[in-house]
C-alpha cells in the first residue's frame, strides 16, 4: 500500500482561482488542473465527438416489389344481363367496385368442377360468354337506348350471339371474371 498522507490538515492552491482550499476537497480535471470541487468543470461533449457512422443503405432480407398478377374475381349470382341495341347484343356484367378500365380484356368462366372450369350457361340465346379469347370491355352499364351509366359497378361487352329478348339476366352461380391466362 501507499505510504502517502491523507492530507487531513493540509491545504492546496487551486489552479483555476489561486485560492487556498482544504487538500481533501480538491479534484483533478480532465485537462490536469488541480481545482476545488466547487470550481470543477467537466469536459464538454463536443471535445470528444462521437464516431461517425454512415446511414444504413439497405435492409436485411429485402425483396424487390412485385406486380401482383391479375386474379379471378368471383361474380354474384346471375351477373350477366343481355341488352339489344342497334341490332347488336351487349352483355352487362355486374361486378361491384371492379376497378377495370375500358379496353381491358376479360375472360369469363363458369363454376368450378373437379376437372377445371365449366362454361357459363346459355341464356337468352347468348352462348359465347365463355369465349377462351375473352372480350374487350367498356366500363359502365348500357341500356337498350345506348345510354351508359354506373361505371363503378358495371362493365359491358358486345356478344357475337344474338339475344332473343334482351333484358334477361343469367349466368347462374359461381361465375368469375379474370385474365385470359391464369398464372400461379
Amino acid at each position: 500500500m501507499s505510504n502517502l498522507s491523507k492530507g487531513k490538515y493540509a491545504r492546496a492552491i487551486s489552479d483555476r482561482s489561486g485560492l487556498e482550499f482544504p487538500y481533501s476537497e480538491m479534484v483533478t480535471e480532465w485537462n490536469g488542473s488541480f481545482v476545488h470541487y466547487s470550481e470543477f468543470e467537466p469536459k464538454h461533449p463536443q471535445l470528444e465527438p462521437r464516431r461517425f457512422t454512415a446511414d444504413g443503405q439497405g435492409l436485411p432480407k429485402a425483396r424487390p416489389a412485385r406486380v401482383e398478377p391479375p386474379v379471378l374475381i368471383l361474380l354474384q349470382t346471375n351477373p350477366f344481363q343481355t341488352i339489344k341495341y342497334s341490332g347488336n347484343t351487349y352483355v352487362n356484367v355486374y361486378s361491384p367496385n371492379h376497378g377495370r378500365s375500358t379496353g381491358n380484356t376479360v375472360r369469363f368462366r363458369g363454376a368450378t368442377s373437379p376437372t377445371g372450369y365449366r362454361s357459363v350457361p346459355t341464356f337468352d340465346n347468348v352462348s359465347d360468354i365463355s369465349n377462351a379469347s375473352g372480350f374487350t370491355i367498356t366500363v359502365g352499364k348500357i341500356d337498350s337506348s345506348g345510354n351508359v351509366s354506373n361505371t363503378t359497378n358495371y362493365f359491358y361487352f358486345q356478344s357475337a350471339s344474338t339475344a332473343t329478348n334482351g333484358n334477361v339476366s343469367g349466368g347462374g352461380d359461381g361465375c368469375s371474371a379474370g385474365p385470359v391466362n391464369l398464372q400461379a
